[in-house]
């Protein structure tokens, strides 16, 4: 059973043509912080920032999430949570990922580093002291670099309600199909004002930690940012509610009503 924690921060926390869409979405610092709720209870803090850095003579575009629990939630359930993407700023193409996780005593430390000549990624296990190769296909994404891709995805602007969103995530060893289903337009009340917001549900593995597969709901700015509002996970115990408390360095003005 995997681990689905981290698709709450990434969702904060979208073939080779589509590689050569136009960035119109997100520009080196952007920075989003957000609040995450477990009912009533403050359970604790996501931010996502975007930096343009120099990684092997190219420049890319440096991406961090973290997120961790606070207050008398992290002495139940402490998580602390480092998720780091190195992408090409242009095509989206993916150089390094880096996942550093405590999640309540499960803990992960690893490093990816993508060769697309080759199709593969090289996958560095620091805990275990191993290293990996996997197959990729053409045109995967990391969990980071896969939450830029989608706020520029080529059929964004287009979906009409029940349409899917679907690409090619690594993650955990694997590529797998990630989904996300668009339920439409809706105008959601923000700290910052009310806001026309696109709603999709994202497709996730029901069991240990999600009631069913269409347990998350995620809420998008509809306007050309496509910035991440709020999301609402319902869980098997409770549920999660992730709303965007700050925010600068947006590319575009945020459309507030």
């Amino acid at each position: 059973m995997k681990n689905y924690t981290p698709l709450l921060f990434l969702l904060l926390l979208f073939p080779s043509s589509l590689f050569a869409q136009q960035n119109k979405a997100f520009a080196a610092g952007e920075f989003f912080k957000f609040k995450i709720t477990y009912g009533i209870v403050n359970a604790g803090v996501a931010t996502m920032e975007l930096k343009e850095v120099q990684y092997d003579g190219k420049k890319l575009l440096h991406a961090k999430g973290y997120g961790y629990t606070t207050g008398v939630t992290k002495f139940f359930f402490k998580v602390e949570d480092d998720y780091q993407s190195y992408f090409n700023k242009n095509t989206n193409e993916p150089y390094r990922f880096i996942r550093k996780i405590n999640e309540g005593g499960y803990t992960k430390n690893q490093e990816g580093f993508f060769n697309h000549d080759k199709n593969t990624v090289l996958v560095k296990d620091y805990k275990n002291k191993e290293e990996n190769t996997y197959p990729i296909t053409e045109n995967v994404q990391d969990i980071v670099s896969s939450f830029y891709y989608l706020r520029n995805h080529p059929k964004i602007n287009s979906l009409k309600q029940g349409e899917f969103l679907e690409i090619d995530m690594f993650f955990d060893g694997e590529v797998f199909k990630f989904k996300l289903k668009y339920q439409g337009k809706e105008n959601i009340k923000t700290k910052f004002g009310t806001i026309e917001a696109m709603k999709f549900t994202p497709y996730v593995q029901a069991g240990r930690v999600f009631k069913a597969k269409e347990s998350l709901t995620v809420w998008v700015s509809a306007d050309e940012n496509k910035v991440p509002l709020r999301i609402k996970a319902s869980l098997a115990v409770g549920s999660l509610v992730a709303d965007l408390e700050e925010y600068r360095g947006l590319k575009n003005e945020l459309k507030i009503k």
